[in-house]
């Protein structure tokens, strides 16, 4: 009996050492892949010094890159080395985790290869070259002592002429709607250097210091006073321009760089006008509910359309006034925090600063709110919710602005741009195990979620269940499935301002204000706009996909927890991590 056991405890040995032996076989590929990874990190550092400062780390932060053509040479190379490097690994040998991390590497380096060789945005688009931003964080990042920051961004504007003088040299055939765009945001560029002289003289730095800052300061106004003027004149000269379209080709291959959906451009395009008629019908009951509360007495249309969208006009009346509209904004934070946690949506961290603010004017002329968050390596740093103010609007603009974000909207709005829409999703994304996977987001992630959470207050009863709630919140969703197909139309179909502002208007129930700066965005983006549906489209067959598989052992906040823990990658490739 003892020499059987011996025998049998002799074989299940033997048989665990060949177990550990294939583990450790198996581990390897993980291991080297992880090494290959953060070796690449290292060098990413070091080869993109604004990339680097926009992850949080700021030890470089007194370098300015210039963006000139040996720049672009040494990018090239970059990716190619590194490039071979990733593609040296078989995915299949890797776990699932490692295997996601292995596709984002590689498509992020493909994309910048296609940027640069292909799109060739530095040509045509002047706004892409503003100092502004980085100057702007370093100031108010509070990573170091005033002094230190002060000094950082003194060192940085050494370069500011080289910088702008390499962006003309860079310019060829360049838009008039990203010329315009730049002309406009450059003024931003000189009030923040302005507020860098006033952050100076109530500074603690040596007078030697100041006195070198301030004459930094004015070297680097200067040019980007020459730069503006720059641009209104190569703005008045003849000649031809390049379109802002992208046209078919570069819109199919960069809506796969950038979304990486299983779907093409076109047939997300299709799918998406499925999904407007789909909510059209959904609004249709409900404008037949409300009618007799809001439009006693008026005769109801008979065209769809026409009903809805008058219903919708007479409902905006209620919105706050223009000097309100940024303090209602701050007020509604708090209410969004209490209600995710209280209806057990999600874990918040109430300590995580989130800061309502105007929007810089350098950043201004795009989209009217947007999240400006930290890097993974400044997780505690505060996150600001950007609100531009009516100011500069006329009595008839601000109301139409104040319309289209009406007592409903501008809450369903703060749930996508905060909570728990971009603020919260990036909170959790910088909270990522995988580094590659928060700092090489996908958009459609990132934006998806924030359709996806407005869909789930929605769900738990925010706004009481109302009709009127459902029927705003409808509107809204339809915006996010029209952003869908008017870029489609407009980069791809040619469609023009007239027929844009008539579909956005007419179909998408939108006042014409927000009609106008819809297509002034489309003009001045491609393929983001298309990332808001094609997310939440996969964020929902995800939740349901889950929902059968798990029956009465599903649970929402687990799927929300689970989901955001995967940083911000495709959701294709969540729904295989989560499967």
């Amino acid at each position: 009996m003892k020499q059987w056991a011996s025998l049998v405890f002799s074989a299940v040995c033997s048989t665990a050492l060949v177990n550990v032996s294939i583990a450790a076989e198996s581990m390897k590929p993980n291991i080297e892949f992880r090494q290959t990874s953060n070796q690449f990190l290292q060098a990413l550092w070091h080869a993109d010094k604004d990339f680097s400062l926009a992850a949080g780390r700021y030890d470089a932060a007194g370098q300015l890159p210039i963006p000139d053509a040996a720049s672009r040479e040494q990018q090239r190379k970059f990716i190619q080395q590194w490039l071979g490097k990733v593609e040296a690994y078989q995915p299949e040998q890797l776990s699932k985790l490692q295997a996601t991390d292995w596709v984002l590497l590689k498509n992020y380096l493909q994309g910048q290869r296609w940027y640069l060789d292909s799109l060739r945005q530095y040509e045509w688009d002047p706004s892409q070259y503003n100092i502004a931003g980085p100057i702007d964080q370093i100031l108010n990042t509070h990573y170091g002592p005033k002094e230190q920051r002060l000094r950082t961004i003194s060192q940085r504007l050494r370069l500011v002429p080289d910088y702008y003088q390499a962006a003309k040299q860079n310019i060829k055939q360049a838009t008039r709607e990203h010329t315009a765009l730049a002309i406009q945001q450059n003024q931003g560029a000189l009030q923040v250097l302005q507020t860098v002289l006033k952050e100076a003289q109530d500074s603690q730095l040596s007078e030697g210091d100041k006195r070198q800052l301030q004459k930094r300061v004015q070297t680097a106004s200067q040019a980007v006073q020459a730069w503006g003027e720059w641009l209104k004149q190569m703005d008045q000269q003849p000649g031809e321009r390049r379109s802002f379209r992208l046209g078919k080709e570069l819109y199919e291959q960069k809506f796969a760089q950038e979304i990486q959906s299983s779907l093409s451009a076109e047939q997300l395009y299709q799918q998406a006008q499925e999904a407007k008629d789909t909510l059209l019908t959904k609004m249709n009951t409900l404008a037949d509910e409300l009618w007799p509360k809001y439009m006693a007495g008026v005769e109801k249309p008979s065209d769809r359309s026409a009903k809805i969208g008058q219903l919708i006009a007479k409902m905006s009346e209620k919105h706050v006034t223009r000097d309100q509209f940024v303090p209602e904004v701050k007020r509604q934070i708090p209410q969004l925090m209490d209600w995710v946690i209280s209806h057990n949506l999600l874990t918040m961290d109430r300590s995580k600063p989130l800061e309502v603010r105007e929007t810089p004017l350098y950043q201004r002329g795009v989209a009217g709110a947007g999240i400006e968050a930290p890097g993974p390596f400044r997780p505690k740093d505060r996150t600001y919710y950007n609100v531009s103010p009516l100011d500069d609007f006329t009595p008839e603009q601000a109301e139409s602005s104040l319309r289209e974000y009406n007592h409903w909207i501008l809450q369903i709005l703060n749930i996508h741009e905060a909570i728990p829409g971009h603020y919260t999703q990036l909170v959790y994304a910088n909270r990522s195990p995988s580094l590659i996977k928060t700092l090489f987001g996908n958009g459609a992630m990132i934006e998806g979620w924030a359709v996806y959470g407005e869909r789930m207050m929605m769900e738990s009863g925010y706004g009481g269940n109302t009709p009127e709630m459902w029927l705003m919140y409808s509107k809204w969703n339809l915006r996010t499935v029209c952003n869908t197909i008017l870029d489609y139309r407009v980069h791809v179909l040619g469609m023009e301002e007239n027929d844009a502002v008539e579909f956005l208007t007419k179909e998408a129930f939108q006042t014409e204000s927000e009609a106008k700066g819809k297509w002034r965005r489309v003009q001045l983006t491609s393929v983001q706009l298309t990332s808001y549906y094609s997310g939440f489209a996969e964020i929902m067959a995800l939740r349901e996909e889950r929902k059968k598989a798990l029956g009465d052992k599903f649970n929402l906040k687990a799927f929300n927890e689970t989901l955001l823990s995967y940083g911000s990658a495709p959701v294709r490739m969540i729904r295989k991590l989560m499967n």
